[in-house]
Formats: structure tokens, sequence, C-alpha cells
């Protein structure tokens, strides 16, 4: 299977005035590159149902233990046996529940005022769910594949243009200015102004929108978790797959929604957050030569 990749040439535009230059413009001309011999992954089965099994089995095997700790000792007892409590045994006619020392309230049991929880999480209890290694290699190879589809990636979401090309792949990079042409590896860009200039190429290939719509759908997350250092959320948008995390993947990684992922860590889980295959991935030429 070959596909071409796409070649970008990003024309710097920067106006001087009296008090000094202003801000710098891009404009990102996409351009069509050489064909390119894509791996087989490309052309694997799209196994939903094994895409989803290894995301929640990665998912549940970074799950933390949870759950109370048992009183032992002078340290704080657990939540609802705080208190000094007796048995007043059998034959009084009242119900059999540990009672506070000296006085009829109960205390402790699940059914009474402030007792503990019943069944209450323990940290003992195992979360991990295993998956055979050659099931979570065709689960990625399955969400490979599912990338290059343009049907499955719109069916999740995502926003691009009608005419783009899938696989996506990006190779030559140029940068054109009033004192000439400047052509650099696409992986090692320059860092000034990066982040800018890494939105430009992704709006000139026509990914624009979904980077908007990321951006536009980041709210406050329901729950406790605005408590516990994921007060936000944001939609998942652009995975950018690269050989070397190096200036391109420095200048993606701080934009709403785009995650960045070397090539030889790849997961089902980077390619189908959530399970759902078909996420908006656009490929290196260096990273297709490292899965080679």
């Amino acid at each position: 299977m070959k596909t071409k990749s796409y070649n970008l040439v990003n024309t710097v535009e920067q106006e001087e005035m009296d008090a000094g230059l202003l801000a710098e413009y891009y404009t990102v001309a996409v351009k069509d590159g050489k064909a390119i011999a894509l791996p087989d992954v490309f052309e694997s089965e799209v196994r939903e149902d094994l895409i989803r099994r290894a995301v929640l089995a990665s998912r549940a095997n970074r799950r933390q233990a949870y759950g109370h700790r048992e009183h032992d000792g002078k340290r704080a007892p657990q939540p609802g046996m705080k208190h000094s409590v007796e048995w007043w045994g059998k034959g009084r006619g009242v119900a059999r529940i540990m009672r506070k020392a000296g006085q009829r309230t109960g205390a402790q049991d699940p059914r009474t005022r402030g007792g503990r929880r019943a069944h209450g999480p323990m940290v003992a209890k195992d979360w991990t769910q295993k998956i055979n290694s050659k099931e979570n290699s065709l689960a990625r190879n399955s969400a490979i594949a599912a990338t290059a589809n343009s049907e499955i990636v719109a069916a999740r979401g995502h926003r691009f243009d009608e005419n783009l090309r899938f696989p996506i792949i990006i190779d030559g990079y140029i940068e054109s200015r009033d004192e000439g042409d400047e052509k650099y590896d696409i992986e090692s860009m320059p860092l000034q102004y990066s982040t800018r200039k890494f939105v430009a190429m992704m709006e000139g290939l026509g990914l624009g929108s979904d980077l908007d719509r990321a951006r536009d759908g980041r709210n406050i997350r329901a729950g406790k978790g605005t408590m516990r250092g994921r007060k936000y959320r944001s939609p998942k948008s652009i995975l950018l797959v690269v050989a070397q995390t190096d200036g391109l993947a420095k200048a993606a990684r701080n934009v709403p929604g785009v995650d960045v992922v070397a090539a030889k860590d790849i997961s089902a889980e980077d390619l189908a957050p959530g399970g759902d295959a078909g996420r908006l991935t656009v490929w290196t030429k260096a990273a297709i030569g490292a899965m080679e």
C-alpha cells in the first residue's frame, strides 16, 4: 500500500513599524510529496472489540488502589469507628448492635447514625485485567488501520476538510522569508514561535476546525474531580506520531486536545481513547520509517 505525503511551505510575514517589528504571520501552503510505502499494519482488519478490550485493560491496570486502612494501635481509626462501644448481650428485647459505652445510642454499625460504611472499598481489591500479548498487538495494529479510514475518523466526531488524504503523513518543511527559503527537517523545526507554526500547519492541512472543537469544548468536569487536580476536561483532538520528541513534538504538546507520542511507544489507547477507534492522527515520514 502506497500513499503520498504532504510537504509544507510556511510563508512568514512580519511588518516593521517605527517602534520595531510586529508579530510574525504564517501562511502554510500544502503540496503533494513523494509516494511512501506504508507498513502492512495499515491494511490490518479493524477489530473494534479487541481495541476496546485492550484500552479498558490498559486503564484498569493503571488504576490506583483505593479504600480505608484498618485501625491499628494509636493511629486514627477508620471513619465510623471512632467510638468506644459495647454489646449488651441477648435477651433485652433490642437490636443486637453495638452501643456507645454507658449509653443507648448505637454506633459503628452501618445502620446507625455516623456508623461505618457497609461493604466499603478495600485496598486489597485487584482491578487488573489480563490480555494476551498477541491480542494487545493485534488491537494496536487495528487501531493504526482505523486512522487510515476517513469514514471511521469522521464517525468519531473529528472535523477535517473533505479533500484530505488519509493517512495524513507530513514530510518536508520550508520556511519562506524575504531573505529566502530555508529547509528544515520537520521534526527538528526551530523552537521560536513553534507552537504558532504548528497550529498554522494544521490549519493549512485542513485540521483547524478540529483544533477549534477541542479548544471550545473545554469545560469544567462534574463531580469531585474538580477538587482533585483535574478540574477541566478537554476533548481529544489530533494525535501527532513522531520518531523523535524534538522540535515538532515540543511545539505541539501545549495545544489543547493534541497529544504527542513516539512511534516506538504507540499503543491502542493513544490511537483510540476511551476504546473508540479512529482518532485523527498525523504521522511524520520518519515515524512511518521507525515503524518498519
